[in-house]
């Protein structure tokens, strides 16, 4: 059974910073790709960010439209980790995160579409 736990939520004002991280575990699980989703109320999940790892060493990442240039995603493969930097928070980011992983590699858009696992989310709420 895999599982995906995420900590680093929380309350933040505006123009701050926080950091996610996210862990799977499983005992032979082995994430080609990892992505942060968030959903606020009221809205569609949306993908924020994915990250994926090739064969050959390669990393790729991908970025949703509304976080580019202030989030910023990593992850370590051999560890099944994945971490999302937030920066110059606003409003807008004010939602549950969530950590989903995958044995698929895929890159570009696709980091953010069919994730086969899901942690539990974290909040996080930016004051304006």
């Amino acid at each position: 059974q895999v599982q995906l736990i995420e900590s680093g939520g929380g309350l933040v004002q505006a123009g701050g910073s926080l950091r996610l991280s996210c862990a799977a575990s499983g005992r032979t699980f082995r994430s080609a790709a990892m992505a942060w989703f968030r959903q606020a109320p009221g809205k569609e999940r949306e993908g924020v960010a994915g990250i994926s790892w090739s064969d050959y060493g390669m990393t790729y990442v991908y970025y949703g439209g509304s976080v580019k240039g202030r989030f910023t995603i990593s992850g370590e493969n051999a560890k099944n980790t994945v971490y999302l930097q937030m920066n110059n928070l606003n409003a807008e980011d004010t939602a549950v995160y969530y950590c989903a992983a995958d044995t698929s590699f895929r890159t570009g858009s696709d980091l953010l579409r069919s994730y086969n696992y899901w942690g539990q989310g974290t909040q996080v709420t930016v004051s304006s």
